[in-house]
């Protein structure tokens, strides 16, 4: 019960942190019909809609492996360092999507579109490591928890 809660808590937190974002984007749609760069823009935001849910997959997965760990006090050092490897993963994946999201402020409509288009295109790679990052940690964590499962 109490995992449950924090997990509820979790995805509570990550909504209003997407929340905010995505009604500040709203409101750029709704303003930007016209601009050039507003197609590039929709691709950035795919590609962070499709990534974003899989956070409250990490936080699951980070827990699951933590109770591996605490659960086994005789574990071998080397493999106990191996499942906290794969724990700092799953954070530093975490805390590059929240520092991605808080960080993206793309340019205004009013904007130079020769620089709003860099922006988005060096915004474009970000997210895509984004992406590359949090499904290799996922995926290391499913593969060593199917291992003893």
């Amino acid at each position: 019960m109490r995992n449950l809660i924090k997990i509820l808590l979790v995805n509570l937190l990550l909504l209003a942190a997407c929340g905010k974002s995505g009604h500040e984007h709203q409101d750029q749609e709704e303003a930007s019909t016209n601009n050039p760069n507003q197609a590039l823009y929709d691709q950035v935001m795919e590609v962070h809609d499709e990534v974003m849910p899989k956070t409250s997959d990490i936080y699951e997965l980070k827990k699951e492996i933590q109770d591996k760990i605490a659960s086994a006090p005789n574990i071998m050092a080397d493999k106990k360092q191996q499942l906290n490897q794969i724990i700092a993963e799953l954070d530093s994946a975490d805390h590059s999507m929240m520092d991605w999201m808080h960080k993206f402020n793309p340019l205004p409509d009013s904007a130079n579109q020769e620089l709003a288009r860099e922006y988005l295109e060096n915004e474009m790679e970000k997210i895509k490591k984004i992406r590359e990052q949090i499904n290799g940690s996922l995926q290391k964590a499913h593969e060593e928890l199917k291992k003893n499962n």
